[in-house]
């Protein structure tokens, strides 16, 4: 902003009037009566020498006038402006800026009152737009965000945390015509862990996806239970993963910065209300009171007041569903005691499970916060350290565990380290120069690595879900997992580093785990962590529902039914589907399996696994029901939509020629090389559209699309818990893993001695040439079959 000093400085040719005949009390300042300028403008006020100081009142050649205190020639302390355009603030001004506590009337309507910093609401403010919507709580940047409540003209509110002007994290919503939703959100939509309670009594505990129901979750009817937000059931809701969706427009005040162009915010704020639909109450699948039921041949029939009447005449029934993009595909009605007692045993056992786990045992609770916090302040220190130096080839010296940068971290700091809230550690960074290059080859800047992983937003504990007992810590973007390493894993890792760099230098589309750094950290006492950086495969907008951890072995492969949750990752044994995919598509997966695999037994690794998410799309029979008459979408139009709001899903997927312009190519931490060539589209670079989402591109283990073919059991013909159909479309994100298990003294002896007791085929622990063959040819045979 042109301060008014220099407005004064250009005009200095002006002769300052004779001084007032009043004494002035303080040295050097006179009071004139009124300042004429040669642009039209004019003063009326105290001065300090030639600039405006005190009290006074400025009056631009357009109308616009302020009045009020002014320090050195600027606007600072209290006043009021008044725009020509009618807005008026009154309130702190700073050097010239809107800065401190005031409000902002528009033209329109609205009202702001609150805090300022450089002409932009900030901080804790009130606003009362145009349409009488109302909403009070913490701004930032011109937007709502933290916590606030927006109360809507119809009656609808909503109390909980917000970002960029839009429903983020945390919070309620309840609707005027009774329902409430408490859980989770993202970007205005429903997205995540929620419970929503219906008008009447009725109770849904599940998750979302863009506002749609989108995964498993329970249904209580009116009357089968009695509970309150305040007292009930929040099981789910600790972890508000990604969300997404409806736009709510809160447009960014303009303030002009200028003084020249008058400080003007005409226009700027007159629209900036939020717009909100009531989806989830207009909705009639959402209705408590409408039920989808099916029978064994499966087609849909919908009821309302029988299915309503059938649950009051016994309060216990509830039901366990499963949605697709809003669309239920699985129920299974339960009575509510026994499901409450298996909820129970659940969380019985789980707590059991982790106190077996002795590294959990040792770094629970506080000390795992104290781990977290060490880890941040290790990497961000190392990773500054070596982002500076200049880039150059890696080395023999390069390598190895005599390659590495330590520290000691003490609490109250040193003249490298900054003092901290943790407990006194030492910290070692191995071949800091080669993850560095390692970085750089993925596409990773080292400031937004740093601030994924040691940003405010700190880490996320999550639960293992293997044997090892390691502790995994997730990034709060997801972008980035970090595991905690054995010994005799790490020196593995070491050993094959030079290796591991050639073969990701050469294959920039293998599906090996990238890793981003190896780290130990020492504690009093001598405990030392290691801890590795990797990709986070299933870092997606889509919803992965579910996971696979598939090594080709059968012994032990499967899991126990009543350990399975809407999270666990399941193995070869449950695998009830088989995939098929475009043919150039598939070719390139099975070549780049190939040679990742021979890879890994050249280096006598064995007991990796291809770690699969499945994000599937509503079943295409259903389209019928969901669309209206008369209506066609073309697979561009990515789901009807209605002032941003998906109304239902369009149909299935489609592959399309890529467009760079129109898709995010930015690298992630899991992106792995250049787009994939179809051979349905003439051997040319695709895209997928997905309904809903948008445009992703393809690439080798990300965004690949396929349809799925269910293997159903003549067993289960006549069963409630068949799933209603057998194709499914889909996209698919897989990545090779668990790449540190060298075929040793100690598993060849496991080897040894299981091949007594069980096929030697069916074990998991077979030499390595072995092991790689089986493993492709189950995932050719069993998991990734051509076509006929």
């Amino acid at each position: 902003m042109t301060c008014l000093k220099n407005q004064f400085d250009e005009d200095s040719e002006i002769d300052a009037e004779p001084p007032c005949p009043v004494s002035c009390s303080v040295q050097n300042v006179e009071r004139l009566n009124m300042k004429d300028f040669s642009n039209g403008d004019f003063y009326v006020g105290d001065f300090k020498e030639v600039l405006p100081h005190g009290k006074g009142k400025y009056t631009w050649s357009d109308g616009t006038v302020y009045e009020g205190d002014w320090i050195g020639g600027k606007m600072t302390g209290k006043g009021a402006l008044l725009w020509p355009s009618g807005e008026k603030y009154n309130g702190d001004i700073s050097g010239g800026y809107l800065h401190g506590s005031g409000t902002l009337t528009s033209t329109d309507g609205s009202l702001y009152k609150g805090q300022w910093r450089m002409n932009i609401q900030h901080g804790y403010g009130r606003k009362k737009y145009s349409n009488s919507d109302v909403y009070e709580g913490e701004w930032k940047e011109g937007e709502p965000e933290g916590n606030g409540r927006y109360f809507w003209n119809n009656g609808n509110k909503y109390t909980g945390n917000w970002k960029r002007g839009k429903m983020h994290g945390r919070g309620v919503m309840e609707w005027g015509n009774g329902d409430q939703y408490n859980g989770c959100w993202l970007n205005g939509f429903k997205h995540g862990s929620g419970i929503y309670q219906y008008a009447d009594g009725g109770y849904y505990f599940g998750t979302w996806t863009r506002g749609l129901k989108d995964g498993k979750g329970v249904f209580y009817p009116a009357g089968s239970i009695s509970l309150g937000y305040d007292n009930g059931p929040k099981r789910g809701l600790s972890q508000c993963s990604s969300l997404n969706l409806e736009e709510r427009a809160v447009k960014k005040p303009s303030v002009k910065r200028s003084f020249s162009e008058k400080i003007s915010v005409s226009g700027a704020l007159s629209s900036g209300r939020i717009s909100h639909k009531n989806s989830e109450s207009s909705s009639h699948s959402d209705s408590a009171k409408e039920f989808v039921r099916h029978n064994s041949s499966g087609t849909f029939s919908l009821g309302s007041d029988a299915g309503q009447s059938a649950v009051q005449e016994n309060a216990a029934v509830v039901y366990e569903r499963e949605y697709m993009q809003g669309v239920m595909i699985k129920e299974r009605v339960r009575d509510y005691i026994e499901l409450s007692r298996k909820a129970e045993k659940k969380t019985k056992r789980h707590a059991k499970e982790t106190e077996k786990i002795p590294c959990v045992a040792i770094f629970k609770g506080k000390n795992s916060y104290h781990l977290m916090l060490n880890l941040q302040l290790g990497i961000r220190y190392t990773v500054g350290k070596i982002t500076p130096v200049p880039k150059r080839e890696v080395r023999i010296a390069d390598f190895g565990d005599r390659a590495r940068i330590t520290m000691f971290f003490p609490r109250r700091g040193s003249h490298f380290t900054p003092p901290h809230k943790s407990i006194d550690f030492y910290w070692k960074d191995y071949c800091p120069m080669v993850f560095r290059n390692l970085r750089e080859m993925f596409k990773l800047d080292a400031a937004e690595y740093m601030m994924s992983i040691c940003g405010d937003d700190g880490l996320t504990e999550i639960s293992s879900p293997g044997k090892s007992g390691s502790i995994f810590y997730l990034s709060h973007d997801d972008k980035f997992v970090i595991k905690t390493l054995k010994k005799s894993e790490l020196k593995v890792l070491l050993k094959m580093l030079p290796k591991y760099y050639n073969h990701v230098k050469a294959y920039e589309n293998t599906l090996i785990t990238k890793f981003f750094g190896v780290h130990q950290i020492t504690l009093p006492g001598r405990r030392k962590v290691r801890f590795v950086v990797m990709g986070n495969m299933f870092c997606t907008e889509l919803r992965i529902h579910r996971r696979y951890d598939l090594k080709g072995s059968t012994h032990g492969r499967c899991t126990d039914k009543e350990k399975i949750h809407e999270n666990t990752t399941l193995k070869d044994l449950d695998l009830s589907y088989e995939f098929h995919m475009d043919k150039s598509l598939q070719k390139f997966l099975f070549h780049q399996i190939a040679v990742d695999c021979n890879f890994l037994k050249s280096q006598q690794i064995i007991d990796y696994s291809l770690l699969l998410g499945l994000h599937f799309r509503a079943p295409e029979q259903l389209n019928g029901l969901l669309e209206p008459p008369n209506i066609e979408i073309s697979p561009a139009d990515q789901g009807l939509t209605t002032g941003g709001e998906v109304l239902f899903p369009s149909k299935g997927l489609l592959l399309v020629a890529h467009e760079p312009s129109s898709v995010n190519t930015e690298p992630g931490p899991h992106i792995r090389g250049r787009p994939l060539r179809a051979f349905s589209l003439g051997d040319r670079e695709v895209d997928v559209l997905v309904p809903g989402t948008g445009r992703l591109q393809v690439q080798l283990g990300v965004n690949m699309p396929a349809q799925a073919n269910q293997k159903l059991s003549g067993d289960k013909a006549d069963s409630a818990e068949v799933e209603l159909f057998e194709v499914y479309d889909m996209v698919i994100y897989m990545g090779i893993i668990d790449i540190l298990q060298e075929y040793n003294v100690k598993k060849k002896a496991e080897h040894a001695y299981k091949s007594v007791k069980f096929d030697p085929l069916s074990i998991s622990v077979v030499e390595p040439e072995l092991y790689a063959q089986r493993f492709i040819n189950f995932l050719q045979k069993k998991v990734f079959p051509e076509q006929p």
